[in-house]
């Protein structure tokens, strides 16, 4: 293993770009310079969220790693950090670059009394399987799970339900259901399904609120932006029912982080007032969005579950959402 001459870590700016691409490219066969534009547009706009690091050798750019800070996200009440991408440069690999950005990413996680970082890797990965394993990262106690929309319930084919009643309940995606009146129509008009957006943020935190028992305003603002202004399509959904939000489902539909090179939605929180449960509300969200991802020819949609999360796994296993190619990783820090 040859020696590292003088390395040196930085914080990535925008002057970066080029390089950051061109590695990427290099690694992965194909550009994705809108990706990474994003990413360091939004490090930019909220800098208290991102690190960023860039490691040059001798002036030469040899590598970069990318993370968010993790605030709500499966659960959580103490703050993380997701590492979505760490990269180095074929001709210096297997040489401590990738550790040396990594530990700078735990140091200034450990400062900022952060729990863990977070990420993901596909199982035939094997490079940074090995990676993520020498650098101490462990299995997480969550689930990625996945579907093809040609394999789902509500992709496969125009769905025909009973439109629920307020007065009695059932399940959008259970046929043998007593109907609630005679009109037969899609899960997706069950709700009057449309574009989140900011405007909704009081109504988001509304409902986050009477699920969590608690107010996490900031948090549901900046998953909005990043649902919002950070993806690279909108498709986060809004579903009210007679005038009133019954649920939403925030989803990005992007090409790069965690090693991705193809498109993927992946869908970050999908929620429905108690009051609203079993009306069909959530299969509604799915259909639309479903709908919405065909006509981008985006063909697969990924979330990731708390293993015991039973109710919520079942309802994504019944619309044909299984065991995806990724697994979660976590490592603690102490």
């Amino acid at each position: 293993m040859d020696p590292i001459h003088k390395l040196k870590l930085r914080r990535m700016t925008p002057a970066d770009l080029d390089a950051v691409v061109a590695l990427d490219a290099a690694l992965s066969g194909r550009t994705r310079r809108a990706y990474f534009e994003r990413r360091l547009a939004a490090a930019l706009r909220q800098p208290e969220l991102h690190l960023q690091f860039v490691a040059e050798e001798d002036g030469a750019f040899r590598g970069h790693a990318l993370a968010r800070v993790l605030e709500g996200e499966f659960g959580r009440t103490q703050p993380g950090l997701r590492l979505e991408v760490i990269s180095v440069d074929p001709a210096a690999q297997s040489r401590g670059i990738g550790r040396a950005l990594h530990y700078a990413l735990e140091e200034q996680a450990r400062k900022r009394k952060f729990a863990d970082i977070r990420t993901g890797a596909a199982w035939r990965d094997h490079a940074m399987l090995r990676f993520l394993d020498g650098v101490g990262y462990r299995l997480a106690p969550n689930r990625v799970i996945e579907c093809a929309l040609h394999d789902s319930a509500l992709g496969a084919r125009e769905e025909s339900v009973a439109s629920p009643s307020r007065d009695k309940r059932g399940d959008a995606n259970d046929w043998s259901a007593p109907a609630a009146n005679d009109i037969e129509q899609l899960a997706r008009d069950t709700a009057d399904v449309r574009l989140l957006t900011a405007k909704d943020l009081d109504d988001v935190v509304r409902i986050d609120r009477r699920i969590t028992g608690r107010d996490r305003r900031a948090y549901m603002q900046h998953a909005m932006d990043e649902a919002l202004r950070e993806s690279g399509v909108r498709i986060s959904l809004a579903a009210r029912i007679e005038g009133i939000m019954a649920g939403f489902v925030m989803a990005r539909a992007d090409l790069g982080d965690f090693g991705r090179t193809e498109p993927v939605a992946v869908i970050d929180t999908l929620d429905v007032a108690p009051e609203y449960a079993h009306h069909g509300v959530g299969h509604a969200l799915l259909s639309q969005l479903f709908l919405n991802l065909g006509a981008l020819r985006i063909e697969r949609v990924e979330t990731v579950v708390d293993r015991k999360a039973f109710d919520l796994l079942g309802f994504f296993y019944d619309v044909g959402f299984a065991p995806g190619q990724r697994l979660a990783f976590v490592k603690k820090l102490d």
